[in-house]
């Protein structure tokens, strides 16, 4: 006999069901993940110096095991690091902080400057733009920076105005990121130690991964906003904008917030020399900032990051775009971090998936002969 065909409305209503137990999951997923930003958003200044304190570690915890395999203890070795981590950002700030504060006005007014040059080419040149529509578009720039310099204030005060100083937070991180590469090697035992053997394991297995996926992009960003900031303060050297070192400093610093830090600095180069010294000057620093950024995001962040942190730019775009409206700087700065330890966590319960289920990777699709994709049959 064969089966009976199923009703419509059975395979409706079996349908709705599934619906449902989806719709139900998803709603206590996100009502879980609200919680828990509500819960940080309110905490957050407890986990600000957390967060800056991790990330710093990853940079100093190779050095510090190397020394550790060298047979020094553990907190002299962290000792060695972190006096010599310490010792060299306070000789790099004190050697250019005073030019780059020092010249921060002139910086700003040459901006300005170049901005009104723009804005008359624009009316006087080819495109004959008219006046009406300038002050429509400066208008709404005007505003959008204003609304973005509102957010951005408010994220710095939420992040560091309730602590109790600066200083207090900068003196947390410097102990907190003593405190882990000193005994951040002996974490994962301790995990180990406290589960059942599969939660530990797996627990272990993502940690491990997530610290090295965190540590190799922090210092891959290093690199590569280095890398950035000394072609372009190089090529404005040699063209001779007066304003280039503070200019490369301010490029270095935004290569740290991915895609919006290299389109701003980038911009301010190019205003900053339309105005000191020439149009062409400036498309010469235009040329060199678009060939860096094509460098950087088709050779230098795939080669040196590798296809396992490998984030789509939608990803990082939104990434920073929803860091900074949340937790403002700080946020922008965390947020690529945070998006590429995810993503790692999320990979790693895929592979469990494919192997829990036995998958293969799909095999390749090869193209139909045109015959049958036109539907066409051979007959005998």
């Amino acid at each position: 006999m064969s089966a009976q065909p199923l009703d419509r409305a059975a395979v409706i209503d079996r349908g709705f069901a599934t619906m449902q137990r989806w719709a139900l999951r998803i709603v206590l997923i996100a009502a879980a993940a609200f919680v828990l930003g509500w819960v940080v958003g309110r905490t957050w200044m407890v986990w600000f110096p957390v967060a800056i304190a991790l990330v710093v570690a990853t940079v100093l915890g190779p050095p510090v095991a190397w020394l550790r395999g060298r047979g020094l203890p553990d907190a002299l070795a962290a000792a060695i690091v972190m006096l010599s981590f310490v010792g060299a950002i306070v000789g790099i700030v004190a050697i250019l902080a005073p030019q780059v504060v020092g010249q921060a006005p002139t910086i700003a007014e040459k901006a300005s400057n170049g901005l009104l040059e723009v804005r008359d080419w624009l009316t006087d040149g080819p495109l004959k733009v008219s006046d009406g529509q300038m002050t429509t578009a400066i208008t709404a720039v005007q505003e959008k920076l204003r609304e973005s310099a509102a957010t951005i204030s408010a994220g710095v005060f939420t992040t560091i105005g309730a602590a109790t100083s600066i200083v207090v937070n900068f003196v947390v991180i410097l102990i907190l990121t003593f405190l882990f590469v000193k005994d951040g090697h002996r974490f994962l035992p301790w995990v180990a130690t406290i589960g059942g053997r599969p939660a530990a394991q797996h627990t272990v297995e993502v940690l491990g991964r997530a610290w090295d996926t965190l540590g190799g992009f922090i210092r891959t960003q290093t690199l590569v906003a280095l890398i950035d900031a000394v072609i372009i303060g190089a090529g404005m050297f040699f063209v001779g904008v007066p304003l280039w070192l503070p200019l490369a400093v301010v490029t270095f610093l935004g290569g740290f917030i991915p895609i919006v830090g290299a389109f701003v600095s980038g911009a301010l180069a190019v205003l900053v020399t339309l105005v000191t010294n020439s149009p062409r000057d400036a498309l010469i620093v235009l040329l060199i900032v678009v060939a860096v950024q094509q460098l950087e995001g088709n050779f230098l962040s795939p080669w040196l990051q590798g296809k396992s942190m490998n984030l789509h730019a939608a990803v990082v775009l939104l990434s920073v775009t929803a860091g900074g409206s949340l937790f403002g700087i700080t946020g922008a700065f965390l947020a690529v971090p945070v998006a590429a330890t995810v993503a790692e966590v999320l990979r790693y319960i895929n592979e469990q998936i494919k192997d829990e289920v036995g998958e293969e990777e799909p095999p390749a699709l090869e193209p139909e002969p045109a015959g049958e994709a036109s539907g066409e049959t051979s007959t005998a």
